[in-house]
């Protein structure tokens, strides 16, 4: 099974030839859903079901400290350039370019088979750019300390998956990755069709991001966003103890920069549709 961020969908593992000098001699097991993961684990006697077993520290392999040093770089690049283009007053013409930049620049990192630390940086660059300029328009002329309250809850949602994930309250089984891949391609193919009746029919499209539906749309946005991110917690785990190489480290950093974006644009999109009905 590919992985549930386009991060990890084009790594180049594979349970039978191997990838820089891990993975060798190890075979698939019936039932496991990270069987055909790049960093799935094969499961011992007694094991819980879908915990990868400890591997011993190797030279070169990712650990936690690369994945949290590269999240903070990533995360932080995004939080400094948000704040230079609320600062400076970025027009929303440029940030929306800035936007789609960094989209394209996600897709085509997406689909490289290697991490690009350059690509990722000027990803997360041009991202905090959009995000400060929308942020400020939504918190002037919409909803006053939108952007605050939006930050404060990505924060609590990262905290309570991280804790539900470490717990093992949320497990990451097979049921649960189809559930959210089927959630995140319907929610996205829905406002799609609600983008294009928006542009060729004017107005709010179909009402899904606006007024009740809105709302609706918007918390279901925010749980998508919490799934994919203990999807991303099962990766970094899985990497880690699978000894992955420490360039994948970038790559995990780069898919939690991507699930927090998306959060954190929903729970902007949420406010401002609550107090908008003020």
């Amino acid at each position: 099974m590919r992985s549930s961020n386009p991060v990890f969908s084009r790594r180049g593992f594979s349970r039978s030839g191997g990838y820089a000098g891990f993975d060798a001699g190890q075979q698939p097991q019936a039932g496991n859903p990270y069987a055909n993961n790049p960093y799935a684990q094969q499961q011992t006697v007694g094991q819980p079901y879908g915990a990868p077993p400890a591997a011993p520290p190797q030279t070169g392999r990712m650990t936690m400290d690369d994945v949290v040093a590269r999240t903070g770089m990533t995360v932080g690049l995004v939080v400094v350039m948000a704040t230079v283009a609320w600062i400076t007053d970025l027009a929303l013409p440029l940030a929306i370019g800035a936007g789609l930049v960094a989209m394209v620049l996600a897709l085509v990192q997406s689909f490289k088979r290697k991490a690009v630390p350059a690509l990722i940086l000027a990803y997360a660059a041009l991202e905090g750019l959009f995000l400060g300029a929308i942020s400020n328009y939504v918190d002037t002329y919409i909803a006053d300390g939108a952007a605050m309250q939006a930050v404060l809850g990505t924060m609590a949602v990262f905290a309570a998956v991280l804790v539900m994930y470490k717990t093992r309250i949320i497990r990451v089984t097979q049921r649960f990755y189809r559930f959210a891949m089927a959630a995140a391609i319907g929610f996205v193919l829905l406002m799609m069709v609600n983008m294009l009746f928006a542009v060729f029919g004017g107005g709010d499209g179909l009402g899904f991001r606006s007024g009740g539906m809105g709302i609706l749309f918007g918390i279901a946005g925010i749980l998508i966003g919490a799934l994919f991110l203990a999807l991303d917690f099962k990766q970094v785990e899985d990497g880690i103890s699978y000894g992955a190489p420490r360039e994948e480290s970038w790559l995990a950093a780069f898919g939690l920069t991507l699930t927090l974006v998306w959060i954190y644009l929903e729970f902007l999109r949420l406010i401002a549709i609550l107090q908008g009905n003020d």
